[in-house]
């Protein structure tokens, strides 16, 4: 077993985890208020060339409260917000906490059947659409009737908010007497292996990580962060919103992620920080010149550090972005459920490995067998996570749905399965082996997707892959692989010809062979254009899963 030390070493000094709970506020919305006060004209946020102040975002925030009290939010009721990356967005994230509502804030790329489930699910009480910046939620506003707001947009950009009918039916939930218990945010997953859940997030939880990621990053006033990352999703909510915010420094909001973008932001718009799932610097790694010299300070000038998280990162597409960013490229682990953060590199020791790091202070962590017991160090088993991050519990189920987790997925005791696999090295770093029910069992070996993945990564000619298993006759399993080549690698009017993916199939089978095991090679390999995805990135497996079964 890992236990956090009380005292671990950051780029600004030591964190006393008890000492930060204790000073953690009651709600979120107290993030900018405080830096309101301290600063009211630091830059908060910008976008498209206008930028909002602190003291502009509090105004925004406290008109942005008076709409929903008018149109019947209270305290415990659930706010649906369909939106992408703006500025609009994260003031009315704010300004529900101010009301002591749940926001519930989903990526409007959702399709209608995906939309409709969460909102019946939550039981909203009102849905709210930002249209000026996403089709999609102009589009899904249209269809539940919502109207325009009336109201211009923070820093004097015409409004495109729309608001859709209250729902009188809704019951709110108890406000909880405790406010480390009150709920901030009802997060659903991404649902990456089956049906999503509404993950049940307090305020303190949301403090407490974007706190603790602000402070081990040395996060300034001074710095300027990419904000390309889904709001809408734990990662970009918490690790990148609320720890860029924690800090009194300013998010360069992007509604949607474009590789140009990203090279774009990086070298004009002094950029210091960077955080994205690898599948974003694969992108970035498409735009290289062949044979071209330019990188580091040349592509990115003002850059402190880049961060990937919220997927597995592979060892050659870390040494390929350093090379391009001329910065150390750090990693981290998190799950939605633990708000995301449970461990991440340190930014004075970056590791040639592809380790996710030491646990963050506060946070226990430890190597279970199945049943919970502590594995010595060293050897894989499922990952538990235990401390002030991990989620209060899933909405409406308090049951155990899938014979994985306990009541509400948190053991009695406070302990969280993550369903991950993993080992500690001697020193306490952490490595993900895989996903517990991603393991396939091919003639009674394990195989993890994982390791399979990143062999076939680190062809050249490949941007990502994906690998899951097929059940066949007599309860065993085949490997399949799905492979997304090198944008240079495509044609770009009707994608792959056939000779093409077949010749790169025939590549990989013969690269998979001289670095895997037998047993460990895939059975078929499948090129697409571009592997399913969520809206943060992450492969839909379980999209890619009943493909593979299909066929």
């Amino acid at each position: 077993m890992i236990h956090a030390t009380p005292h671990l070493p950051s780029a600004d000094g030591a964190i006393d985890a008890a000492a930060l709970l204790a000073a953690l506020p009651a709600r979120i919305d107290a993030i900018p208020r405080r830096a309101a006060a301290r600063a009211p004209d630091a830059p908060a946020l910008r976008q498209d060339g206008r930028t909002l102040g602190y003291a502009g975002l509090v105004t925004a925030i406290d008109r942005y409260a008076d709409l929903l009290r008018a149109r019947g939010v209270r305290a415990g009721d659930r706010v649906l917000l369909v939106s992408e990356n703006c500025i609009e967005q994260v003031a009315l994230l704010f300004a529900a906490a101010t009301l002591d509502a749940w926001i519930v804030n989903v990526n409007a790329r959702l399709s209608a059947p995906e939309l409709d489930a969460i909102r019946s699910h939550c039981g909203a009480r009102l849905a709210l659409y930002t249209a000026a910046v996403s089709p999609e939620a102009a589009a899904h506003g249209a269809r539940d009737g919502a109207v325009d707001a009336g109201m211009d947009a923070p820093a004097g950009a015409p409004g495109g908010l729309l608001v859709g009918p209250t729902d009188h039916a809704c019951a709110p939930e108890a406000l909880d007497p405790d406010p480390a218990r009150r709920i901030a945010a009802l997060v659903y997953t991404t649902g990456t292996t089956g049906r999503p859940k509404g993950v049940m997030l307090s305020h303190r939880n949301l403090l407490f990580v974007a706190a603790v990621s602000s402070r081990l990053r040395g996060l300034t006033p001074q710095d300027r962060a990419w904000g390309a990352l889904p709001v809408s999703h734990v990662y970009g909510l918490t690790s990148m919103m609320l720890g860029t915010l924690h800090a009194g420094a300013c998010l360069h909001l992007a509604p949607r992620f474009t590789p140009q973008a990203m090279l774009a932001a990086l070298r004009d718009d002094g950029l210091t920080i960077v955080q994205g799932v690898p599948a974003m610097y694969a992108r970035l790694l498409e735009l290289r010149e062949p044979g071209g010299s330019a990188a580091g300070r040349d592509i990115a000038p003002a850059l402190r550090f880049a961060y990937a998280g919220g997927a597995p990162l592979d060892p050659a597409l870390k040494r390929d972005v350093e090379a391009l960013l001329g910065v150390p490229l750090h990693n981290g682990y998190g799950l939605s459920e633990a708000a995301p953060t449970v461990s991440q590199t340190r930014l004075d020791a970056p590791r040639a490995d592809t380790s996710v790091g030491l646990p963050i202070p506060g946070v226990e962590v430890r190597i279970a067998a199945h049943d919970g017991t502590p594995l010595p160090s060293g050897e894989t088993g499922e990952l538990w996570v235990r401390g002030p991050n991990v989620m209060l519990g899933y909405y409406r189920m308090p049951a155990p749905d899938d014979g994985m987790h306990a009541t509400a997925g948190v053991q009695p005791d406070g302990w969280l399965n993550t369903g991950d696999m993993a080992r500690c090295d001697a020193d306490g770093a952490l490595f993900i082996v895989g996903r517990t029910r991603e393991m396939i069992i091919r003639s009674g070996f394990k195989v993890f997707p994982l390791e399979v993945e990143t062999v076939l990564n680190a062809h050249p000619a490949v941007t990502q892959s994906a690998v899951v298993g097929r059940a066949i006759a007599g309860g065993n399993e085949e490997v399949i692989a799905f492979v997304q080549p090198d944008a240079r690698h495509a044609l770009p009017a009707a994608g792959l010809a056939a000779d093409l993916a077949d010749d790169l199939a025939n590549a990989l089978r013969a690269w998979c062979a001289a670095r895997l095991a037998p047993y460990k090679r895939p059975s078929r390999i499948v090129v697409m254009d571009a592997l399913p995805a969520a809206p943060s990135g992450k492969v839909l497996k379980h999209a890619l899963k009943a493909l593979a079964q299909a066929s």
